[in-house]
């Protein structure tokens, strides 16, 4: 079974593949997430995986260290990063994304097991921090403009993803009783896109509207 740091390590490849395919001026312009250029995006992306740094650095040294002093500091952070160049940005991207995978390799057993805190105030063994780059990769990929599409996600990380977004959805007490193609219910989960044609609910009633999923 492929493990969470191969879905990061893909899902980096991924995200890079598609990013070299849209030039600059695209890439400035808007995103497919309302209200965020690429610039934004690209920022969002950098910076999350600084952030994630932060808590491996904690796994390493048992030293608290969030990923954001606060929801507005992570903002600043995305918005300071949004006015740079699409050239500095996708450097950016490249740089924190290999400071990330660096600062995971150094982690020994122990270290994975011991504790950390998300920006959602979830305590969670640093084991998890593979898959929370992983979900921001392989999904912001698709959020770049003309950027991929959740069609080429493997399977078995579809699946994975569609088990974290059904227990988000449960914590929001959204009950989801939908099936339909593993792409199609995914990106409909993580608000990405309308309800497509193919998914089907039990009763064939419409399905509920999903609020912001993270």
């Amino acid at each position: 079974m492929t493990s969470a740091v191969d879905w990061m390590v893909s899902g980096h490849e991924y995200f890079a593949s598609c990013l070299a395919a849209i030039d600059d001026a695209t890439v400035a312009g808007p995103s497919r997430l309302p209200g965020w250029s690429g610039r934004t995006l690209l920022s969002h992306v950098g910076h999350n995986a600084r952030a994630l740094g932060r808590l491996a650095h904690w796994a390493a040294t048992g030293e608290p260290t969030p990923m954001y002093a606060s929801t507005q500091a992570r903002a600043d952070e995305i918005d300071a990063g949004a006015s740079w160049s699409v050239q500095r940005l996708r450097g950016f991207v490249e740089e924190e994304q290999e400071r990330l995978a660096d600062a995971l390799d150094g982690l020994t057993d122990t270290m994975w097991r011991n504790e950390v805190v998300t920006a959602q105030g979830r305590a969670v063994p640093a084991t998890t921090i593979p898959w929370l780059r992983s979900r921001e990769l392989w999904i912001h990929a698709c959020d770049l403009p003309a950027g991929g599409d959740f069609t080429a996600f493997p399977r078995d990380f579809l699946e994975a993803l569609i088990d974290d977004a059904l227990a988000r959805r449960a914590t929001q007490e959204i009950v989801v009783d939908v099936d339909g193609p593993p792409a199609d219910l995914a990106r409909w989960l993580t608000g990405r896109g309308d309800f497509s044609p193919q998914l089907r609910t039990a009763t064939g009633a419409p399905p509920p509207a999903l609020p912001a999923w993270l």
